[in-house]
Protein backbone atom coordinates (compact mmCIF):
# COMPACT_ATOMS: atom_id res chain seq x y z
CA UNK A 1 0.00 0.00 0.00
CA UNK A 2 1.34 3.44 -0.90
CA UNK A 3 2.16 5.87 1.89
CA UNK A 4 -0.45 8.40 0.65
CA UNK A 5 -3.21 5.79 0.62
CA UNK A 6 -2.19 4.54 4.06
CA UNK A 7 -2.22 8.08 5.50
CA UNK A 8 -5.65 8.72 3.99
CA UNK A 9 -7.01 5.49 5.46
CA UNK A 10 -5.61 6.34 8.90
CA UNK A 11 -7.12 9.84 8.73
CA UNK A 12 -10.54 8.38 7.81
CA UNK A 13 -10.42 5.99 10.78
CA UNK A 14 -9.45 8.80 13.16
CA UNK A 15 -12.31 10.95 11.82
CA UNK A 16 -14.80 8.08 12.21
CA UNK A 17 -13.57 7.44 15.74
CA UNK A 18 -13.99 11.10 16.66
CA UNK A 19 -17.54 11.15 15.29
CA UNK A 20 -18.42 7.90 17.06
CA UNK A 21 -17.18 9.27 20.38
CA UNK A 22 -18.79 12.67 19.83
CA UNK A 23 -22.22 11.27 20.62
CA UNK A 24 -25.74 12.05 19.56
CA UNK A 25 -25.37 15.85 19.52
CA UNK A 26 -23.11 15.62 16.49
CA UNK A 27 -25.45 13.36 14.53
CA UNK A 28 -28.40 15.59 15.40
CA UNK A 29 -26.58 18.85 14.56
CA UNK A 30 -27.04 19.83 18.19
CA UNK A 31 -26.49 23.50 18.90
CA UNK A 32 -26.37 25.13 22.30
CA UNK A 33 -29.67 26.93 22.80
CA UNK A 34 -29.39 28.17 26.40
CA UNK A 35 -28.15 27.60 29.93
CA UNK A 36 -30.87 27.35 32.57
CA UNK A 37 -30.62 28.64 36.14
CA UNK A 38 -33.22 27.95 38.84
CA UNK A 39 -34.12 30.89 41.08
CA UNK A 40 -36.76 31.53 43.70
CA UNK A 41 -38.15 34.60 41.93
CA UNK A 42 -37.32 35.81 38.44
CA UNK A 43 -38.64 39.33 39.04
CA UNK A 44 -36.48 39.73 42.16
CA UNK A 45 -33.16 38.82 40.48
CA UNK A 46 -33.70 39.58 36.78
CA UNK A 47 -32.18 43.07 36.54
CA UNK A 48 -29.08 42.19 38.55
CA UNK A 49 -28.71 38.90 36.68
CA UNK A 50 -28.93 40.64 33.29
CA UNK A 51 -26.33 43.23 34.30
CA UNK A 52 -23.96 40.58 35.66
CA UNK A 53 -23.91 38.61 32.39
CA UNK A 54 -24.12 41.60 30.02
CA UNK A 55 -27.48 40.54 28.67
CA UNK A 56 -30.80 42.11 27.75
CA UNK A 57 -34.13 41.11 29.26
CA UNK A 58 -37.40 42.19 27.67
CA UNK A 59 -39.28 41.89 30.96
CA UNK A 60 -41.33 38.92 29.81
CA UNK A 61 -41.96 36.03 32.20
CA UNK A 62 -43.62 33.03 30.53
CA UNK A 63 -45.80 30.67 32.55
CA UNK A 64 -45.74 27.07 31.32
CA UNK A 65 -48.45 25.02 33.07
CA UNK A 66 -47.26 21.82 31.34
CA UNK A 67 -43.73 22.15 32.76
CA UNK A 68 -45.08 23.79 35.98
CA UNK A 69 -42.53 26.62 35.80
CA UNK A 70 -42.18 30.28 34.87
CA UNK A 71 -39.24 31.21 32.67
CA UNK A 72 -37.50 34.31 31.33
CA UNK A 73 -34.83 34.50 28.64
CA UNK A 74 -31.82 36.82 28.61
CA UNK A 75 -30.18 37.62 25.28
CA UNK A 76 -26.45 38.30 25.29
CA UNK A 77 -25.24 41.74 24.25
CA UNK A 78 -22.38 39.95 22.48
CA UNK A 79 -23.88 37.32 20.16
CA UNK A 80 -20.87 35.09 20.79
CA UNK A 81 -22.22 34.37 24.28
CA UNK A 82 -25.08 32.01 25.14
CA UNK A 83 -28.69 32.80 25.93
CA UNK A 84 -29.57 32.34 29.60
CA UNK A 85 -32.86 31.20 31.04
CA UNK A 86 -34.09 31.85 34.55
CA UNK A 87 -36.55 29.26 35.81
CA UNK A 88 -38.75 29.56 38.88
CA UNK A 89 -41.20 27.00 40.23
CA UNK A 90 -44.83 27.79 39.43
CA UNK A 91 -46.05 25.56 42.26
CA UNK A 92 -44.80 23.37 45.08
CA UNK A 93 -45.03 20.31 42.81
CA UNK A 94 -42.85 21.92 40.12
CA UNK A 95 -39.99 19.71 38.92
CA UNK A 96 -37.50 22.42 39.99
CA UNK A 97 -38.80 22.94 43.56
CA UNK A 98 -36.56 20.27 45.07
CA UNK A 99 -33.52 21.57 43.19
CA UNK A 100 -34.21 25.09 44.46
CA UNK A 101 -34.54 23.88 48.07
CA UNK A 102 -31.18 22.09 47.79
CA UNK A 103 -29.19 24.93 46.21
CA UNK A 104 -30.64 26.57 43.08
CA UNK A 105 -28.29 27.96 40.45
CA UNK A 106 -27.09 26.29 37.26
CA UNK A 107 -29.63 23.60 36.49
CA UNK A 108 -29.35 22.48 32.88
CA UNK A 109 -27.93 22.98 29.43
CA UNK A 110 -30.29 22.98 26.46
CA UNK A 111 -29.44 21.84 22.96
CA UNK A 112 -31.59 22.26 19.89
CA UNK A 113 -31.68 19.07 17.78
CA UNK A 114 -32.99 18.10 14.35
CA UNK A 115 -35.17 15.15 15.40
CA UNK A 116 -36.11 14.89 19.06
CA UNK A 117 -37.26 11.27 18.95
CA UNK A 118 -34.09 10.09 17.20
CA UNK A 119 -31.92 12.16 19.55
CA UNK A 120 -33.59 10.46 22.54
CA UNK A 121 -32.99 7.00 21.04
CA UNK A 122 -29.35 7.84 20.34
CA UNK A 123 -28.87 9.37 23.80
CA UNK A 124 -30.32 6.25 25.45
CA UNK A 125 -28.06 4.00 23.38
CA UNK A 126 -25.01 5.91 24.63
CA UNK A 127 -25.93 5.63 28.31
CA UNK A 128 -28.13 8.66 28.96
CA UNK A 129 -31.32 8.16 30.97
CA UNK A 130 -34.57 9.69 29.74
CA UNK A 131 -35.85 11.88 32.58
CA UNK A 132 -39.04 12.97 30.80
CA UNK A 133 -40.85 12.14 27.60
CA UNK A 134 -41.31 14.74 24.88
CA UNK A 135 -43.87 17.42 25.73
CA UNK A 136 -44.78 20.78 24.21
CA UNK A 137 -43.23 23.86 25.78
CA UNK A 138 -45.07 27.18 25.90
CA UNK A 139 -41.80 29.16 25.88
CA UNK A 140 -40.88 27.63 22.52
CA UNK A 141 -44.19 28.06 20.73
CA UNK A 142 -45.26 24.47 21.37
CA UNK A 143 -42.06 22.87 20.10
CA UNK A 144 -41.40 19.73 22.08
CA UNK A 145 -38.73 19.33 24.70
CA UNK A 146 -37.46 16.31 26.60
CA UNK A 147 -35.06 15.91 29.50
CA UNK A 148 -32.14 13.48 29.72
CA UNK A 149 -29.53 12.79 32.40
CA UNK A 150 -25.98 11.53 31.89
CA UNK A 151 -24.25 8.97 34.09
CA UNK A 152 -22.39 11.90 35.67
CA UNK A 153 -25.72 13.66 36.45
CA UNK A 154 -25.57 16.34 33.77
CA UNK A 155 -29.15 17.41 33.10
CA UNK A 156 -29.81 18.28 29.47
CA UNK A 157 -32.91 19.67 27.85
CA UNK A 158 -33.39 18.75 24.20
CA UNK A 159 -35.45 21.12 22.07
CA UNK A 160 -36.76 20.11 18.67
CA UNK A 161 -35.96 22.52 15.84
CA UNK A 162 -39.33 22.30 14.11
CA UNK A 163 -42.76 21.34 15.41
CA UNK A 164 -44.18 18.00 14.25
Amino acid sequence: MEQGTLNQEIEERVTQSRHKNAGFLLTQSGLLHHLGFVVKSISTVADEFAASISARWDGEIIHDPIQRVRVAFFSPVDSGNPVYELVEPASEDSPVTHFLKKRGGLHHVCYQVNDLDTALEEARSTGWAIASSPAPAVAFGGRRIAWIVSKTRLLMELLERQPN
